[in-house]
């Protein structure tokens, strides 16, 4: 994250200087763990790779991604974030938390991502195989929606690389830096994050260190 604001600062420095810096103030890297493998369950229906790894999109709202992860609550207790970047600015277009990783919490982590981007047409959404993109309840709602389903190959997961960075990026710059008692301040603190210094503070290397926000103001 410091190349990042060096970097947009046109400030170049090598990794070894940045590493000497950081040694000198005490700051270290977070390291975040893989997530683990999530158990298969039945299948309604599975798509073919549309995406094709083509990581950009000309226009706000056409190519979405979308993953979960895992969550340990301060008493140990997990629960599961699912999330929908756009594939245009890197902007997470909804994030929802949920004590359950199912078709329900993908239904309405994309409903709450059409409504705030006021349900755009011709939309493609991007995920892995796993049982909750591949339920009926929620290619259903996709069909419904008229948004085109396009899946990674089973076990390649760099064919969905923008949601695996952004997961990263979510993991160390947030979960990793904060306790969770209560639901409430789980899911208060991930909209913060997410809405607010995500997509309005953060700057990112695939829109030339412009945060997402300043990315879509000049679409």
């Amino acid at each position: 994250m410091m190349r990042v604001y060096l970097l947009r600062a046109k400030i170049s420095l090598s990794n070894t200087t940045v590493l000497k810096y950081m040694q000198e103030l005490g700051i270290r890297s977070t390291v975040t763990p893989k997530k683990p493998a999530y158990k298969k369950g039945d299948c309604y229906k599975k798509f073919e790779n549309h995406l094709n790894r083509k990581f950009h999109a000309e226009k706000p709202n056409e190519k979405w991604c979308t993953d979960f992860t895992y969550i340990f609550m301060e008493d140990g207790r997990k629960r599961y974030n699912c999330s929908i970047i756009d594939l245009f600015d890197r902007s997470v277009v909804a994030a929802l938390n949920s004590s359950h990783i199912d078709a329900e919490l993908a239904v309405q982590t994309l409903k709450a991502a059409l409504e705030r981007n006021y349900h755009p047409k011709n939309l493609m959404l991007h995920s892995d195989q796993g049982s909750q993109y591949t339920s009926r309840a929620f290619t259903d709602y996709c069909k419904e929606e008229g948004i085109e389903q396009s899946m990674s190959k089973a076990g390649c997961p760099y064919d969905n690389s923008p949601m695996e960075s952004f997961y990263g990026t979510f993991k160390a710059e947030f979960i990793s830096k904060h306790r969770f008692s209560t639901d409430e301040e789980l899911n208060n603190a991930t909209m913060d994050y997410a809405y607010a210094y995500y997509n309005h503070i953060r700057p990112h290397s695939s829109n030339g260190y412009m945060t997402p926000f300043e990315k879509r103001m000049q679409a």
